[in-house]
């Protein structure tokens, strides 16, 4: 899928956008395997998402801030760079929190109806470095997205489990661990599931 992430979002009830998607053991595609993936739009043309547990250790913020020419405070915060999925890994899109009565920015996108946006402008990397970005915030090279069906055929052919999106799955420090707490919140064992296994 090569659509932006503005993507249209319909109302209806099966809408995915602020949940988040758990691979199956099976999962064919190996840029995947063992991840969780935040949707951060789903409609009747597709749907695009985030990947958060697969951090880039090669690729540091301060890094990316120099390249953009981005002069940042003495000592730039630790925003953590995560691979966010292989459509236009060169872009990157900033997850971080944001106040309910906040105004919408230029390239600003709430997800689902609680604290969490997603923004794809350079000026809030300005922000960040400067000292006055949100409190919490991930920076993701990339995106997943899904042709118009795709993710629902992928879902009936058991490759995904979905899950409710906590902020430690979206923020929290400890990537490896992301993927058996995710499916822990449903109750199931990462030990005892098997790539047959049925929906949770």
């Amino acid at each position: 899928m090569t659509r932006t992430p503005e993507t249209e979002t319909s109302r209806n009830a099966d809408n995915l956008t602020g949940k988040v998607l758990i691979a199956m053991p099976g999962m064919a595609d190996p840029r995947f395997s063992h991840s969780v993936v935040l949707v951060c739009a789903h409609g009747a043309e597709g749907a695009m998402g985030i990947v958060l547990n697969k951090p880039l250790p090669d690729i540091a913020f301060a890094e990316l801030l120099d390249q953009l020419g981005i002069e940042a405070e003495a000592a730039p915060p630790a925003v953590p760079v995560h691979f966010g999925g292989p459509v236009e890994p060169g872009r990157g899109f900033v997850l971080h929190s944001v106040g309910e009565s906040a105004d919408e920015d230029e390239g600003m996108m709430r997800i689902g109806g609680g604290g969490l946006a997603m923004t794809t402008t350079r000026n809030i990397l300005e922000d960040i470095a400067r000292g006055r970005g949100p409190d919490r915030a991930v920076l993701s090279l990339g995106y997943a997205g899904w042709e118009a069906g795709q993710l629902e055929n992928e879902m009936l052919a058991n490759g995904w489990l979905t899950a409710d999106a906590g902020d430690e799955l979206i923020f929290g420090t400890d990537n490896a661990g992301k993927w058996q707490a995710a499916l822990k919140s449903l109750g199931v064992d990462p030990l005892m599931l098997s790539a047959a296994a049925g929906h949770a």
